[in-house]
């Protein structure tokens, strides 16, 4: 198959497609980073979901929300006609549960980012994500963890990685307490990465 490249992103106004399956926390607060920046902007919110808490958050920042099948998106075309029409220039990951299909990592090489909940590569790949992931970190003794925003690609969780942070793994920590604990560090720190790395596009 011939891989549809798109178009390189432009020193001026770039355009971000966030991508989740879930509440939608990280969303919102990329959004919020976003929503006074003079040229990058939240375009379009993609979920696998029509439940989920992210398309609401979606509505409430008045950004479309495009709820995806997947059938279209492994077997057909992964949406990039509808990606190009919104004119993305960026794909952010942000709780996104499905693995992205060969069209769009081609199309968006080096252009997709997602974050784990991790300190990558230790506790990624197939079916590591949430809960999970901090139930073996704590299973397996770790004295740290922390957050891996990494650039995706064919691979679960090995694509290149941009940038980490860590915090301590506490003897009395329990999956839900390390996870409050990971969450404020995606919090402080995945917006400002994705920033910066649009920025040097």
């Amino acid at each position: 198959m011939t891989s549809v490249l798109v178009n390189p992103v432009s020193s001026s106004h770039k355009s971000i497609a966030i991508f989740a399956s879930g509440t939608g926390t990280n969303a919102k607060n990329i959004i919020e980073h976003f929503s006074q920046h003079p040229f990058i902007n939240v375009q379009l919110v993609v979920c696998n979901k029509p439940t989920a808490g992210v398309v609401d958050i979606a509505a409430a920042n008045q950004i479309p929300a495009l709820l995806i099948d997947k059938e279209k998106f492994f077997r057909g075309t992964g949406y990039l006609n509808e990606l190009k029409e919104a004119q993305i220039d960026f794909i952010v990951l942000a709780g996104f549960l499905w693995k992205i299909p060969q069209t769009l990592v081609d199309a968006y090489r080096n252009r997709i980012v997602n974050i784990h909940p991790a300190l990558l590569p230790k506790f990624g790949g197939k079916g590591m994500y949430g809960t999970k992931v901090h139930e073996a970190v704590i299973a397996a003794g770790e004295t740290e963890s922390g957050i891996t925003i990494h650039y995706a690609n064919e691979d679960y969780d090995k694509g290149d990685i941009i940038f980490q942070a860590s915090c301590p793994v506490l003897r009395e920590d329990s999956a839900e307490s390390l996870a409050e604990r990971i969450h404020g560090l995606e919090h402080k720190h995945y917006a400002k990465v994705i920033d910066k790395i649009m920025i040097e596009l």
